[in-house]
């Protein structure tokens, strides 16, 4: 569905926006792990049209990860949905970066299988890091290699640049931005049309400049392929007595100023709608873990003009 912001980025954003000037006109969808989505009354009355899955490289070759995707992409089919795969790590070997050849082969495979998923990702928040014990993440120069070795087996595709993370000290981000375009450069490949961000970091703190500064950078098309509203993140983002909902919900209404206040920006996918338990490090969900409505969806579903947005909402 179309979203038309007409909100301003208020204080922090170091601007004001009139209606006329935030009408930029951008899609907005959802990224979403959960099949159930599909079937929920609630999503549906949302009519939206672009949903995002996150997927291992190598899922076309482990029979529960492949199976998993199947239920998803069908599912998301059957809904008329527009699907991007935003390929990641192994969940078999999620230490080991794959082999350029091996990438190349394992994502060929997956893409045969999925002849009408036609928008890609190369590699997940590539600039997260390593995280010990968990996963790594490629270099700038990998990265690079990723992205060429997707658009050689889809050629068809559409297939975003870079998928990153702005981060709280967002000038290590655009380092790897400006090492990206390099090695892209020195590979003689295209250079992307279109970029991936995931701006959790500045819209969590009601803040804009890293969007703008990484829009930028990019030089070109922008989708925010993660952004929305922290409900717990560690100590940074705590939820004590249901004031982590309500903070979402507000930096939620501040995600369409942002988006709205940049021309290049022409998608947004919320994440995500299934959220977590008391349990749960990260919850971003504007659902809780019942499937029950948070303060958060009720933002979302006025600002897509939904038919039925005064439900009962959870505390939790």
């Amino acid at each position: 569905m179309l979203g038309c912001p007409t909100a301003t980025a208020g204080p922090a954003g170091g601007h004001a926006l009139t209606s006329a000037r935030a009408a930029n006109r951008y899609l907005t969808g959802i990224g979403e792990q959960q099949p159930e989505l599909f079937v929920d009354p609630l999503w549906r009355q949302l009519h939206m049209g672009i949903v995002r899955y996150i997927v291992p490289f190598d899922a076309a070759v482990r029979p529960y990860w492949l199976a998993k995707a199947r239920v998803w992409i069908r599912a998301a089919e059957a809904r008329r949905q527009q699907i991007l795969v935003a390929f990641y790590h192994s969940e078999v070997t999620p230490l080991k970066r794959p082999s350029i050849a091996t990438y190349q082969r394992d994502v060929q495979k997956f893409v045969r299988l999925f002849p009408k998923v036609r928008q890609y990702q190369s590699w997940n928040e590539a600039n997260r890091g390593n995280v010990p014990h968990m996963f790594s993440s490629p270099s700038a120069a990998s990265a690079a290699m990723y992205y060429q070795a997707l658009i050689r087996v889809c050629g068809h595709c559409t297939a975003l640049g870079l998928d990153v993370l702005d981060s709280a000290k967002v000038a290590s981000t655009l380092r790897y931005v400006t090492a990206f375009k390099r090695e892209i450069s020195r590979l003689n490949t295209v250079m992307p049309r279109i970029w991936g961000l995931h701006n959790y970091s500045d819209i969590n703190r009601l803040e804009s400049r890293r969007t703008r500064e990484l829009v930028h950078a990019f030089g070109g098309e922008v989708w925010l392929t993660e952004t929305g509203g922290i409900v717990k993140f560690g100590k940074s983002f705590p939820n004590r007595h249901g004031a982590g909902l309500r903070r979402a919900a507000s930096v939620l209404a501040y995600m369409f100023g942002v988006a709205g206040s940049q021309p290049q920006i022409r998608r947004l996918y919320i994440y995500d709608w299934t959220g977590g338990t008391s349990s749960t490090r990260f919850d971003a969900g504007l659902m809780n873990a019942r499937d029950q409505p948070r303060l958060g969806y009720v933002t979302v579903c006025r600002r897509l003009r939904a038919a039925s947005c005064n439900v009962k909402v959870v505390e939790n």
